[in-house]
């Protein structure tokens, strides 16, 4: 279409006969010998040499397709027969083909496309994006041919623009863009609940929202406060059609930053929130003095002796006090068998009228006698437990 289409006849000893054209469909006379009969412009034809005739059409168009005719007016009457053929490319019709929709999550969604041209054209469908189409038996596919795109439950996964392209085999192919919208209400999703940091140091939390049309979003502390870009926080979104990373950073963290923090998605259809904890993580310094601290305990706890050592000492400390009773018991003996050894001296010297007086001394002498042994077993027990001691502290 468009260019110019040229019909030969060829005609041998033609004498003085005459060479028409016609159009069969009309029986419409287009020229005789070398004179055009129509009044179509675009129609015209050459005469190279004697037996030559050439039928043109200029800038054909899609209503020059038909049957011609070369005739010759002899008797009975010749004729040749020829078909041209007008190949149109294709073009998508505006009415009929669907225009961008937007649609609720669930719902069902038949996308339509016309063409027009010829051959007829052929419709095929697929992503601009060149992702994969879901169908409706869970089948992913790279294309769909047909003039209808049916989508059975739509869901986010289906938005994005699709392309209609319309071929024939005729270039160019053609296409249209048509935008396939799905609202449906806020989804918030947080990989990461728990966050720890040290006083001091910057963390960022990470929150993903999904919602259309797109909501707002924000951050609040524990305690219902709206956190704002400043000094000591920053917020950044980063967002992706229907997808958006909403992420706020902690500057400096304080001792008043640990707690709870709320990742909030609002839009007309609802709102939905995540919820993530920042904890402290103790300092480098905190955790050396621990560590030195339970070495120390660990190394008094574990060190311990057999048993054997412990029954051989107890029975070295009863052995002790039985010869330390025994050294008792002979010393005793050796003090009273020389007190009575004096006693006797003195009595047998000390005369009848002094005896009064020597009475009166040995009873005092005896008395002193005995405080002294009386003292020195006190200290001999002392000793006793104080060597005890020392030897379950030498075996423990």
């Amino acid at each position: 279409m468009g260019r110019e289409a040229v019909l030969s006849c060829v005609v041998e000893d033609l004498a003085t006969f005459k060479v028409a054209w016609l159009r069969v469909d009309t029986q419409t006379i287009l020229t005789i010998h070398s004179h055009v009969i129509t009044k179509n412009h675009r129609i015209s034809v050459t005469h190279p040499d004697e037996i030559s005739w050439y039928l043109r059409i200029r800038d054909v168009k899609e209503t020059d397709r038909g049957f011609y005719m070369c005739q010759i007016n002899t008797d009975p009457m010749k004729s040749q027969v020829g078909f041209l053929d007008v190949v149109v490319p294709p073009d998508i019709l505006d009415y009929p083909t669907s225009a961008d929709m937007v649609v609720k999550e669930g719902s069902n969604v038949t996308l339509r496309c016309a063409a027009s041209g010829s051959p007829t054209p052929t419709i095929m469908w697929r992503k601009e994006t060149s992702e994969l189409i879901s169908l409706n038996n869970e089948q992913e596919v790279t294309s769909v041919e047909g003039p209808l795109l049916n989508i059975t439950r739509v869901n986010r996964l289906h938005m994005g623009p699709y392309l209609c392209i319309a071929s024939n085999g005729v270039p160019p192919s053609v296409s249209k863009r048509i935008m396939l919208i799905v609202h449906f209400p806020p989804m918030v999703t947080i990989h990461s609940q728990l966050v720890g940091a040290q006083i001091g140091q910057s963390v960022t939390f990470e929150c993903h929202s999904e919602a259309y049309p797109k909501g707002i979003n924000l951050w609040k502390t524990e305690n219902d406060t709206v956190i704002s870009k400043g000094t000591k926080y920053d917020i950044d979104l980063i967002e992706n059609t229907y997808k958006t990373l909403v992420q706020l950073t902690i500057k400096s963290v304080s001792k008043s930053d640990f707690g709870a923090y709320r990742c909030i998605t609002q839009n007309p259809l609802g709102d939905m929130d995540g919820t993530i904890k920042l904890y402290e993580i103790p300092s480098p310094t905190t955790l050396s003095k621990t560590t030195i601290m339970t070495t120390t305990i660990t190394t008094t706890t574990i060190i311990r002796l057999p048993d054997t050592s412990v029954s051989d000492a107890k029975k070295k400390i009863t052995k002790f006090k039985n010869e330390s009773n025994l050294n008792n018991i002979h010393q005793n003996r050796e003090k009273n068998q020389k007190s009575d050894w004096t006693e006797q001296r003195k009595s047998s010297k000390i005369t009848t009228i002094e005896s009064g007086l020597a009475s009166t001394i040995f009873h005092s002498s005896s008395s002193r006698s005995h405080t002294i042994k009386s003292n020195f077993r006190a200290l001999l027990i002392v000793f006793m437990h104080i060597s005890e001691s020392l030897l379950l502290m030498l075996y423990i």
